[in-house]
């Protein structure tokens, strides 16, 4: 049986959420309305990270010889990987690219996202290069208006490590 949280990932709706390092925000990312929705409110351009299974990253991914990468998840890394196809997830979470950043959080939350079996956006609920949040009651009130805010109270994190696992090497972008 669906829960709530599966069906309304599933309708587009958007969420503020608690990940294991700060608060993010999410849809459906094959769900262009709803990830355009995030760019907008985020007035960005860059490429947006998703979480996604193991099972979604082998079948979607190019992990050219980065396999043991995936050790480190769950955990606070995002894990920058080709495409497959640029079509298993919308257009709109990196229009510049044929490459995708991957995440899975170790936060009780990342399961119920994990169980509507669709890739989902991950990245900071903030306007790009502002600071990131880590207590609901930092989040502006714009993202507040557009979300359902999954609240876990104060989180104390730093924005997750960043592997570029896209050449021969692993390069840490951060």
């Amino acid at each position: 049986m669906k829960s709530d949280i599966q069906k309304a990932i599933r309708k587009g709706c958007i969420f503020i959420y608690p990940t294991d390092t700060i608060y993010g925000i999410g849809c459906d990312a094959t769900n262009s309305l709803a990830v355009r929705r995030i760019r907008n409110l985020k007035r960005s351009k860059k490429p947006f990270s998703i979480i996604a299974s193991k099972e979604w990253i082998r079948k979607n991914c190019v992990l050219g010889g980065h396999e043991r990468f995936l050790r480190l998840l769950p955990g606070p890394y995002t894990l920058i990987l080709k495409l497959k196809r640029v079509d298993a997830v919308s257009k709109e979470v990196n229009p510049n690219g044929k490459t995708i950043g991957v995440r899975i959080p170790k936060h009780p939350f990342t399961k119920e996202i994990l169980k509507s079996k669709r890739p989902f956006i991950t990245t900071s609920v903030n306007e790009t290069g502002e600071r990131f949040i880590t207590s609901p009651g930092e989040i502006p009130e714009r993202f507040k208006k557009a979300a359902t805010i999954i609240d876990a109270g104060k989180l104390r994190g730093m924005p997750s490590k960043i592997y570029d696992l896209t050449g021969p090497r692993a390069k840490r972008i951060r």
